[in-house]
């Protein structure tokens, strides 16, 4: 048992696992950025009801006919805007 700031973390041995869950298991966890051990333990959490939802996970299209849709022309007009505001005035700085 580990102890960390009052609360008893305990450790707990599975067996009986087949391979292709194992396999399964740690394909999610590397997809998922995380240990095989903290995806565990979130899949556990979530099945049990115990991990909390994202509040803010809705993903908005409103706005995806603004992207993409800049000619060549267009996007070096810009970004010669761009560019030219962010020349130093050596004069100022010396």
């Amino acid at each position: 048992m580990q102890n960390y700031g009052g609360i008893i973390m305990k450790t707990m041995t599975i067996r009986g696992l087949e391979p292709s869950l194992i396999n399964k298991l740690k394909a999610n966890a590397k997809k998922q950025e995380k240990s095989l051990n903290q995806f565990v333990i979130d899949t556990l959490k979530q099945h049990m009801g115990m991990k909390k939802e994202k509040k803010f996970t809705a993903v908005y299209h409103d706005l995806d006919h603004l992207f993409g849709k800049w000619s060549e022309k267009e996007f070096e007009s810009v970004q010669g805007k761009i560019d030219s505001e962010r020349k130093i005035d050596k004069e100022l700085w010396e």
